[in-house]
């Protein structure tokens, strides 16, 4: 018998759906669990991936939320059948390392992207480097994203950033409302580059980073790259993956 461990958002739908699922099945810690089941929306699911990356765990969703791309239909009926199943994606997150005006450094992970948005009422003017080398002396926009595959129909999706298949080994470089170069849009790169932003008169044109909603205020400079030796596992039930998924909202 699989060992299951729930995991439910404050809101008010999911702790419904969990109190119904705990009365038809049983639960362990989740140390102990073979899969644990997460009911929210994406954003729920992205907090759960990352509390339990130590655990190399795979994370069944069901949608109790707004979107739940990231999520499967939610039923109560044949949950341990739907989790036998269930196919398994693996995705890398990115690391994130910014440093503030007041020196200190910031670390995070994210799943989806790393954004740099503008603090003020200037917009950001940023030089881009790719493997330590300057490809954008300076770029003038509301903000600018990394997004991984698994991210890409996000943030990433409705800034007009192209969506990225599982596995194609890239990155999407997308920028927010540029204003020099006009109009420029981004840029694909491979997942093993490492992207580097410094903020260009920082105290007259505020920046903030944001990695899967974990903050950094004021920043001097961001550095982004993948994180190989992290790994989340993600079970979709049959036909409906990330692949497919990906492959759908292309076509919508």
């Amino acid at each position: 018998m699989v060992k299951i461990a729930f995991a439910a958002s404050d809101a008010q739908i999911a702790q419904s759906a969990l109190a119904r699922l705990l009365a038809r099945y049983p639960s362990v810690p989740m140390e102990e669990a073979d899969v644990i089941v997460a009911l929210g929306g994406d954003g729920f699911m992205l907090q759960t991936l990352h509390g339990t990356m130590h655990l190399d765990t795979p994370v069944y969703g069901m949608n109790c939320g707004t979107i739940g791309f990231l999520m499967n239909e939610f039923r109560e009926d044949d949950l341990v059948e739907r989790l036998a199943e269930a196919e398994e994606e693996v995705i890398n997150p990115l690391s994130m390392v910014a440093c503030s005006e007041d020196g200190s450094e910031r670390r995070a992970l994210a799943i989806n992207e790393v954004s740099l948005l503008r603090a003020g009422p200037q917009a950001a003017k940023l030089r881009v480097s790719i493997d330590g080398k300057i490809r954008m002396e300076e770029l003038v926009c509301d903000g600018v994203l990394v997004s991984t595959p698994a991210g890409s129909t996000a943030y990433n999706y409705s800034a007009r950033g192209p969506i990225l298949p599982i596995g194609s080994d890239v990155l999407a470089l997308t920028a927010m409302a540029a204003f020099r170069p006009r109009r420029w849009r981004g840029a694909l790169l491979p997942s093993t580059a490492k992207v580097r932003f410094d903020v260009l008169e920082a105290s007259k044109r505020p920046v903030m980073a944001d990695a899967d909603s974990r903050h950094a205020g004021n920043v001097l400079w961001v550095e982004i790259a993948s994180e190989p030796k992290v790994r989340h596992r993600i079970l979709f039930d049959p036909g409906h993956g990330l692949e497919e998924r990906l492959l759908r909202e292309q076509f919508v």
